[in-house]
């Protein structure tokens, strides 16, 4: 008997501007792979979620302040029907959530699917992320008008390390981040442009030297770049080494 075919990777986008999307999703690697049915996207507008007739979904905070915080109750509901067949977690794109590392993004593609709640205004009430034990992730030390592109971004880096996406899937194990270094520099045609030339090594043939050369130049751009990878690499390189016999 023929093997059940496998589901496919399903991102549910909670968001109060579902027409957002599938946006810059639906084009490039990332949309060929959408029509090919390799993973599906699905938006839940939170706004018909609201409980009057103005569709509220949004009051003032308790305590005071500024802006206004997205209620918890309509939260809830939107959340339950993006969960409908309790498949995958659900994420919130929050400035103050772990950061979103290449690490991540490989755990979230292993997951069969994802909710992905977007904020906006001051954010959204605490007890809802406690009631569900909802993972904050965030891009980095800045903040969006909301959690749309941040989810766009997300999506795309999950989405690209599915199989059959990536035409050469070995490209992506040199990618940076994926041995705790940045990339190396790359070159094509022509060999000399604007009086500079490629380096010597990459077009010699000698494919141990090409690859030595590629691993130097990742450790030094890491080096000069982000001494923090830099730092966490030696020591993991060091730990190597003092486990070999």
């Amino acid at each position: 008997m023929a093997d059940a075919p496998s589901p496919r990777w399903t991102v549910r986008v909670l968001t109060l501007f579902p027409e957002m999307f599938p946006g810059p999703l639906g084009q490039s690697l990332a949309g060929k792979a959408l029509e090919a049915g390799i993973w599906d996207l699905e938006t839940v507008d939170i706004r018909g979620f609201a409980r009057d007739k103005h569709r509220t979904v949004d009051d003032a905070p308790f305590g005071g302040g500024p802006g206004m915080v997205m209620r918890p109750d309509v939260l809830d509901a939107a959340i339950s029907a993006a969960l409908g067949d309790g498949r995958g977690p659900v994420v919130y794109l929050s400035p103050r959530g772990r950061l979103l590392t290449q690490a991540v993004v490989r755990e979230l593609a292993a997951q069969p699917a994802l909710a992905l709640l977007c904020g906006r205004y001051e954010g959204v009430d605490e007890r809802v992320l406690e009631a569900r034990g909802i993972d904050e992730i965030s891009l980095g030390d800045f903040v969006l008008s909301g959690g749309e592109p941040a989810a766009m971004a997300l999506i795309d880096a999950v989405v690209r390390l599915l199989p059959g996406v990536v035409g050469a899937p070995a490209t992506l194990d040199e990618e940076s981040f994926e041995r705790g270094l940045l990339e190396y520099p790359h070159y094509t045609r022509p060999a000399e442009w604007l009086g500079r030339q490629v380096p010597e090594v990459l077009i010699s043939g000698h494919h141990e030297r090409i690859k030595a050369w590629r691993l130097a130049q990742a450790e030094a751009a890491t080096k000069n770049r982000r001494p923090d990878m830099w730092a966490r690499y030696v020591a993991e390189r060091n730990r190597e080494e003092g486990r070999r016999p």
